[in-house]
Formats: C-alpha cells, sequence, structure tokens
C-alpha cells in the first residue's frame, strides 16, 4: 500500500498544483463572457437616462403616453402644448420617478411660437437635446365623421355622397394641415440645432427625432369619413421620410410610430383629472384590445435609446395588427 502511494504521489501532487491554474483560467474565461455579452444587458441596451426630451402635446393622450415612459426611466422631458391647465396638471401629477417633467407652453401650428420655444430651449439646455418627439395632434372632421352623424350617407347614391361630404369645411382642413404637418415640419426645422449638438454630446449615440402619424395616413379608405385627418397623416408620414433624407449629413435621424386606436382624447372625447381617457367599445383588431400605455412605452424606449440608434426613417406600427387585415392598408 505505501508502495502504491509513493508511485500515485506526483499525479496527485500534478492534480493539486493544476487547480489553481484551472480556477484562474475559468475566472479569465467568465470575465471575458460577461463582457462580450455586456452589451446585450437591457439596461443599457434601452437606457434613456441621458436623454433630454421634447414632447410637443405631451400632456395628454398618446403624448403623456411617451411623457410618462421617458420620465419613469430617467429621462428629462419638455413637455408643450396650449392649454396651460393640461400642462400644470400633468406636471403636477406625473413628476415622479428618476425623470423630470417640464412645462413649455407653445402653439406648435404657429411658425414663430416654434422658434420661440426652440430660443427658450437653448438657453435652457446649451448642451442641446437628444429627442424631439412631434406628437401633437388634432382632427377636425366632425361634419363628416360617421359616429358623429348616424353613420355614412348611401356609398351608392352619388348625389347623398356629394352632399355629406361637401359639409366639410376649408378651413378645418387648413386648421388640421397646419398642426399635423406643419406643425411637424417647421417643430423639426427648429429644433434641429438643438437636436445635433445633443447628439454629439453622448458617446455611441445619435439624436432623433420621433413622428405620430397613424395608420389612417396609410389606409387607403377615409377613416370613417375623416378625409382630412387622414390625408394630414399620410402627409405627416411622408415628411418624416423627407427629413430624414435631409437631417442625414447632420447626424439626426428621424423615425415615425404609426399607431392604432389609443385611448385619447382624440379618440373618446374627454378625459378626467389624471389627464387619462379610456375607451369603452371593443377592438376590432387580431389583437382584441385597444393599445395601451405600455405598449406605446415600449415603441418610445426602444426607439429613443441606444438600442434604436440604427433605425432610420422607419414606420413603427403598434396597432395590434389592424394593418394586417385591412384590404385597404398601405
Amino acid at each position: 500500500m505505501l508502495r502504491l502511494f509513493s508511485r500515485s504521489a506526483p499525479s496527485v501532487k500534478a492534480a493539486v498544483c493544476a487547480r489553481p491554474t484551472y480556477t484562474i483560467l475559468n475566472q479569465r474565461n467568465m470575465a471575458t463572457n460577461h463582457a462580450e455579452t455586456a452589451q446585450f444587458d437591457r439596461s443599457k441596451l434601452f437606457d434613456v437616462s441621458h436623454v433630454t426630451a421634447v414632447v410637443t402635446g405631451g400632456a395628454t393622450g398618446i403624448g403623456l403616453m411617451i411623457t410618462q415612459a421617458l420620465v419613469a426611466n430617467g429621462a428629462k422631458v419638455y413637455i408643450t402644448g396650449r392649454r396651460q391647465e393640461a400642462l400644470d396638471n400633468a406636471v403636477k401629477t406625473y413628476n415622479t420617478g428618476s425623470g423630470r417633467v417640464v412645462a413649455l407652453p407653445g402653439d406648435v401650428s404657429s411658425k414663430s411660437d416654434v422658434q420661440r420655444l426652440a430660443s427658450e430651449l437653448a438657453q435652457k439646455e446649451p448642451n442641446g437635446i437628444q429627442l424631439l418627439v412631434n406628437n401633437a395632434g388634432i382632427a377636425r372632421d366632425d361634419e363628416t365623421k360617421f359616429s358623429a352623424n348616424d353613420g355614412p350617407p348611401d356609398l351608392k347614391d352619388p348625389s347623398a355622397v356629394s352632399k355629406y361630404f361637401l359639409a366639410s369645411k376649408p378651413e378645418n382642413w387648413d386648421e388640421t394641415f397646419r398642426t399635423n404637418v406643419t406643425g411637424i415640419y417647421f417643430t423639426s426645422m427648429a429644433f434641429l440645432p438643438l437636436l445635433a449638438k445633443g447628439g454629439s454630446s453622448v458617446p455611441d449615440y445619435s439624436s432623433s427625432v420621433v413622428n405620430v402619424s397613424s395608420i389612417s395616413g396609410c389606409m387607403k379608405g377615409s377613416s370613417a369619413g375623416q378625409f382630412a385627418y387622414a390625408a394630414s397623416k399620410a402627409a405627416a408620414t411622408h415628411v418624416g421620410r423627407m427629413l430624414a433624407s435631409m437631417f442625414v449629413e447632420c447626424g439626426v435621424r428621424v423615425n415615425t410610430i404609426a399607431p392604432g386606436v389609443f385611448p385619447s382624447e382624440m379618440t373618446t372625447g374627454s378625459s378626467d383629472d389624471r389627464n387619462k381617457s379610456q375607451l369603452s367599445s371593443k377592438a376590432s383588431n387580431p389583437a382584441g384590445r385597444y393599445g395601451t400605455e405600455s405598449d406605446m412605452a415600449a415603441t418610445i424606449l426602444f426607439l429613443a435609446s441606444r438600442g434604436g440608434t440604427f433605425y432610420n426613417e422607419q414606420i413603427m406600427y403598434p396597432d395590434g395588427g389592424n394593418t394586417l387585415v385591412q384590404p385597404a392598408a398601405k
């Protein structure tokens, strides 16, 4: 037994001596693997704590959903709007979490007001901003909207169709386009220098504009009688494409969100004391439900974070599959 042990001793010694080497190599491999996978950490991919944003129409509806998502994850968000009461209520109610909400009253349908907003913000944020969300939008089709007029006219009767839709007012078209389309153009142009400066101040990142359009803009139908609204959203989507092309050399990206139906003052007609709206009807899309706050939050966090920096001139459709089953879509 002693002889057997003595013969085995060198092997035992070698094994014992090899353990530290194996442990060191294993630790090195683990460190290498961790370094290689660190880039996939969701807290880094979708971090927006470095973001200073402007959200037009950010006090209600989809704009408020976007504001909440950004603020909850550490961003500083300036919200613009024409109604001081709505802005103040949003700041009071949702200025929680690691981010911050700041009211910036203004009217995006006014070129001079947009330029004033950009000038004021340049004083407040000398290092620029990283995100502009052109969300403010209106609908002014009450004269022809089916739900406001006991349904559509007899679509087989040319005279009935003509009479029904001639009730539309040119001034309503003007107002709709001034906010939904012209507002996007002038706001984006006015804030471009701030966006370019903000993007260059953050490593491995580029600033972006996110325009909120609608699936109404890609469907061939009248959006239940809302010709002006649907046409304005089609125009908004295309303006986004042109802006993306124009801003390439400035290092600023432009993407578009074209949502399906989400609860908002536009879709429900009202909001509560927390600036929230509720939909009571049943959704007809494949998902069987309307869009939620978390659906919109996921979309904006992706586009605003480093995870979305490889995306430019893209259109996102958070619509529950609505465009999938609409034969007249796209």
